[in-house]
């Protein structure tokens, strides 16, 4: 069973999945070749003038249509790295190689023998070891289309080249000796411009090696665009040999000349195709590069929108820093002013709304400065520098302890190493970590936070850091809610806060290229786990291959 087309570079003949429109064209193509040519098999031995500069100029155009062929198969393989078509590509440059031996033994042509020797069977054998030559390429190509690329992505291509290039040259230079040193080694299979009774045992041995090359690209399914127009050249290929070879008498006769037009439109359809591509390639890169200027031009503008965003929040963030604390400052002020001044002459109940007055007050004022610094973080860029991590979550212990003096709290530090981030801001992020691990252990005996690392999972993965407690826990199923802004999963009267830390601590995690994740249970405690760096496995892989 075959692998399925790949979509990469679908956009090539080569790897382009045959759809029915293809094949009905190719099908049409194929039918109307056909007609014509059983139309001229019973004219096929009518002789015809003899057109001297019909050779060179068949040949030539032969020679210009293989050629420009197989420099178009060898830019697809630099880019596909395909070797069927590198094997392709080879193949095509042996036929415009054995099509200028062709033309340069040409009997009569260039010189009465030919020019580059041999004998009277030379041209002959030359084109019977190139339509029989060129199928094997074919063959090849078909049964490795499916394969892994010659080389990867990123290596020199020059060799895998350079490789297909000398086997054709090998090719076509073993044969073009074979028939002229080698001439008096081969059957005799012309009698000057006529056949002789062998050339039919050659022409149908060709014959054969088309036909199999035709049934191996049928059977090595899915076609490609290119397999099916393959699959022409090899059906115009039977018809010229089997008009110039097999149904003809000999040279200049209807056959011998109808075989060479049929050849002409193999060599010319498979080009065609590659052309109309290259064309419709430009068209695509046309296209998206109006595509990427249009949406460079919107990165642009939302750029400029952005920055006037920006603008307006650090104007809305001055705002909140200096006109909404104010007034609360004021309340705060003239209620504890109350209370102290006027608190005797007050029942227990206008007290007690005092107190709520002041603390609402003072609560609002920390998340307006929780909410300031968040807003903040999102604008300043981590200044990293080598951290001690083990000494710095030290001194975030030391600090909790001075906060919570009459707390006993068991802390466990595991060996954390170093890491490349900015202390700063690890410093605020593990504060609060730390300090919300103390928080939610209220009323635990003992109460118990553990800061430990562990190294990377893979090569090129970071460093895993936690902070663990026995403390309260919590549902994993609100988890989606843990990092949002003032988002408590618990009451204020239960545990103080304003639910923004978190948010501080995952933007922090964020901006130096890590995550942050927790894992709880109800009365279970929980653990926060957080990288300083991304993963990077696939880096590190490519780097080790290279």
């Amino acid at each position: 069973m075959h692998a399925p087309m790949k979509d990469e570079h679908s956009i090539f003949l080569s790897t382009l999945p045959a759809g029915r429109g293809d094949r009905r064209l190719a099908l049409a193509v194929g039918i109307a070749s056909a007609v014509i040519f059983l139309a001229a098999v019973p004219f096929a031995k009518l002789p015809l003038a003899q057109v001297p500069a019909f050779m060179p100029l068949y040949q030539s155009a032969l020679v210009i249509n293989d050629l420009i062929t197989a420099v178009l198969l060898y830019g697809q393989f630099r880019i596909t790295r395909s070797r069927a078509l590198l094997l392709l590509a080879s193949g095509y440059l042996f036929c415009t190689l054995m099509a200028v031996f062709h033309l340069l033994s040409f009997p009569g042509l260039l010189a009465p023998g030919g020019l580059i020797g041999g004998g009277p069977q030379t041209t002959a054998w030359l084109y019977f070891f190139w339509h029989g030559g060129f199928p094997i390429f074919v063959i090849v190509y078909a049964l490795l289309k499916d394969r892994p690329p010659e080389v990867g992505i990123g290596h020199p291509i020059g060799a895998p080249v350079l490789r297909g290039i000398a086997l054709a040259f090998a090719a076509a230079l073993v044969l073009m000796t074979l028939t002229t040193l080698g001439h008096n080694l081969l059957p005799e299979i012309m009698l000057g411009d006529e056949d002789a009774v062998t050339k039919v045992f050659v022409a149908t041995a060709t014959w054969a090696l088309i036909l199999a090359a035709l049934v191996v690209l049928w059977l090595r399914r899915p076609h490609s665009v290119l397999d099916v127009w393959m699959m022409v050249v090899m059906c115009a290929w039977v018809f010229d040999v089997a008009l110039a070879s097999v149904f003809n008498h000999g040279r200049y006769d209807l056959g011998w000349y109808a075989g060479r037009i049929y050849g002409l439109f193999a060599a010319s359809s498979v080009l065609v195709a590659l052309l109309l591509e290259n064309g419709a390639l430009y068209v695509k890169l046309a296209e998206a590069h109006e595509r990427e200027r249009r949406e460079r031009r919107l990165v642009q503008e939302k750029s400029i929108e952005l920055t006037a965003l920006n603008k307006e929040l650090e104007a809305f963030s001055y705002s909140v820093s200096h006109d909404l604390r104010a007034p609360l400052r004021v309340v705060d002020g003239y209620a504890n002013i109350i209370e102290e001044d006027h608190g005797g002459q007050l029942d227990a109940n206008a007290r007690r709304l005092l107190k709520v007055l002041r603390t609402s007050a003072q609560q609002m004022t920390q998340m307006i400065e929780d909410l300031l610094a968040f807003s903040h973080l999102g604008r300043r860029r981590p200044m990293t520098q080598p951290v001690p991590m083990t000494e710095l979550v030290n001194r975030v212990i030391s600090e909790q302890r001075m906060t919570h003096a009459d707390r006993a709290v068991e802390f466990t530090v595991g060996e954390l190493g170093s890491a490349e981030a900015d202390p700063a801001l690890v410093k605020q992020a593990l504060t609060n970590l730390i300090g919300n691990a103390v928080k939610y252990t209220r009323g635990r005996y003992p109460a118990r936070v553990e800061i430990g690392s562990r190294p990377p999972d893979s090569p090129g993965g970071a460093t895993v850091y936690h902070v663990k407690d026995n403390g309260v826990g919590f549902d994993m199923r609100q988890s989606h809610r843990l990092f949002g802004v003032f988002q408590r999963f618990h009451s204020q009267q239960e545990f103080e806060g304003t639910g923004v830390g978190l948010a501080i601590v995952e933007r922090i995690i964020v901006r130096h290229g890590g995550r942050v994740w927790a894992e709880s249970r109800p009365n279970e405690g929980a653990v926060f786990y957080f990288t300083l760096q991304p993963d990077r496995p696939e880096e590190v892989k490519l780097q080790s291959a290279a």
